[in-house]
C-alpha cells in the first residue's frame, strides 16, 4: 500500500498524474481518482466502463468529464475503470461534507488504497490516505514556506557550527561537561527536524524543488554522521547501556518542549538529569579521529578500544599508537600530526 510521501511524490508538479490532475483543475470539472484495484475495490464499485488502458495525463482529463469515479493501478501504468459509482461502507466515520469527498475519504480508509478528489466547486486536489488528509498546494506557496524553512535552518546549522567548534575545544582541553554535550546534541536534533520539513516541501514540489533539494543537501552535509558520532563519543559505558542507534531514538522521540531543555536531552542521551548536567565527562575520540584523513572505520575502532579516551590519545607518541593492530609507522605520523592539528585549530578558532 503507498504511504502519503509516496502519494505526494507521485502527485509532484512533472508528474503524469500532477499534469492530468492540473487539466482537471483547468476544465473545471472534478473527479474521484482510487490508486490501486483489487477485490475490495470491485466489490464495493458498480457500473462504469471497464477500459484497461495506458495511463495518460490526457486520458485522465477526459474520463474525469464522466461522472463517477476513475480506478487506477498503484503504479500508475493503466487505467482499469471510469465512470464507476463507488459505495463504500457508510458506517466508516468520516468529518467530510461533500459528497465527493467523503466518498474518497470513506474509500481510503475502507480499502487502504490511496484516493484522489477533486473539487470542482472549490478547485482544490485532495489526497486520501488510510486516515489521512493533504491538500495540494500550488508550488509557489509551498516555495514561500520552503525558503522560510532553509532561512530557519541556516540561523541553526550556523549555531550548530559555533558550539560544535566550541565542543572540540573543551574536549582536547579536557573540559567537558554533559550540558555541553547536551546543547550540541541538541543542536544537531534541531537542524536534523527542520531538514526533514524542508524534505517534505522538496519531495511535494517534484521537479519545482530542485534548487531546494541543493541547497538543503549543502547546509546538511555530514550532520547525520556527526550525530552517532557524538553519541558513541558519550555511550555511557556498562553491558547494558543503550547502543548509539537507540539512543537517536529517544532524541528524536523528545517533544519539541523537552528538546528546548538541555536536562531532557542529556536524560535522552543516558547522561544523567538536571543535576548532573555541570558534571564532567570524557570522549573517546571517536568524532576528533573521523576528522583525521585517510583513517578506516576499523582502525578508529581499534585505536578507541585501546587508549580508551580521547586523553590518552592525544598524549600517546608514534611508538604508542604503532602499538595498535594495523596502525603501522605512517599510519602512525598520519595519526599523531592530524590530532595535532586539529587541536591546534579548535583551540585557535575557540580564543582567536
Amino acid at each position: 500500500m503507498l504511504r502519503m510521501r509516496e502519494v505526494l511524490a507521485l502527485t509532484a508538479p512533472g508528474t503524469a498524474l500532477r499534469d492530468g490532475l492540473e487539466r482537471i483543475l483547468r476544465g473545471r470539472t472534478g473527479a474521484l481518482i482510487v490508486l490501486g484495484r483489487d477485490a475490495l475495490v470491485e466489490s464495493i464499485s458498480t457500473g462504469g466502463f471497464e477500459l484497461d488502458v495506458p495511463f495518460s495525463a490526457t486520458g485522465l482529463r477526459e474520463l474525469a468529464k464522466m461522472d463517477g469515479g476513475i480506478i487506477v493501478d498503484s503504479g500508475l501504468t493503466k487505467i482499469h475503470r471510469a465512470a464507476v459509482h463507488l459505495m463504500p461502507d457508510h458506517t466508516i466515520p468520516s468529518f467530510e461534507t461533500g459528497t465527493r469527498h467523503r466518498t474518497a475519504d470513506r474509500v481510503a480508509r475502507q480499502t487502504g488504497f490511496p484516493v484522489i478528489s477533486v473539487s470542482q466547486s472549490m478547485q482544490i486536489i485532495a489526497a486520501y490516505v488510510g486516515e489521512s488528509r493533504h491538500v495540494l498546494e500550488d508550488s509557489g506557496q509551498i516555495l514561500s514556506r520552503a525558503n522560510q524553512a532553509i532561512a530557519t535552518l541556516e540561523r541553526y546549522k550556523l549555531r550548530l557550527d559555533e558550539v560544535a567548534t566550541t565542543l572540540s575545544a573543551l574536549e582536547i582541553e579536557d573540559l567537558v561537561t554533559v550540558r555541553d554535550v547536551a546543547v550540541v546534541a541538541q543542536r544537531m536534533e534541531m537542524v536534523t527536524r527542520i531538514a526533514r520539513e524542508i524534505e517534505d516541501y522538496v519531495l511535494e514540489l517534484g521537479t519545482d524543488g530542485r534548487l531546494l533539494s541543493l541547497q538543503l543537501e549543502e547546509l546538511v552535509s555530514g550532520v547525520d554522521a556527526e550525530r552517532e558520532l557524538v553519541v558513541r563519543d558519550y555511550l555511557p559505558s556498562g553491558r547494558r547501556s543503550p547502543t548509539p542507534e537507540k539512543l537517536l531514538e529517544r532524541l528524536e522521540t523528545l517533544s519539541a518542549t523537552e528538546l528546548v531543555d538541555p536536562a531532557s536531552v542529556a536524560k535522552a542521551l543516558g547522561l544523567g538529569t538536571s543535576e548532573h548536567l555541570d558534571g564532567a565527562v570524557a570522549p573517546r575520540g571517536y568524532r576528533l579521529l573521523a576528522k583525521v584523513p585517510r583513517l578506516p572505520g576499523a582502525v578508529v575502532d581499534r585505536l578507541i578500544e585501546h587508549f580508551g579516551t580521547l586523553q590518552k590519545l592525544l598524549s600517546a607518541g608514534i611508538d604508542d599508537l604503532q602499538a595498535v593492530e594495523g596502525v603501522g609507522e605512517l599510519r602512525a605520523r598520519n595519526v599523531r600530526e592530524g590530532l595535532s592539528r586539529l587541536a591546534e585549530s579548535s583551540i585557535l578558532e575557540r580564543y582567536v
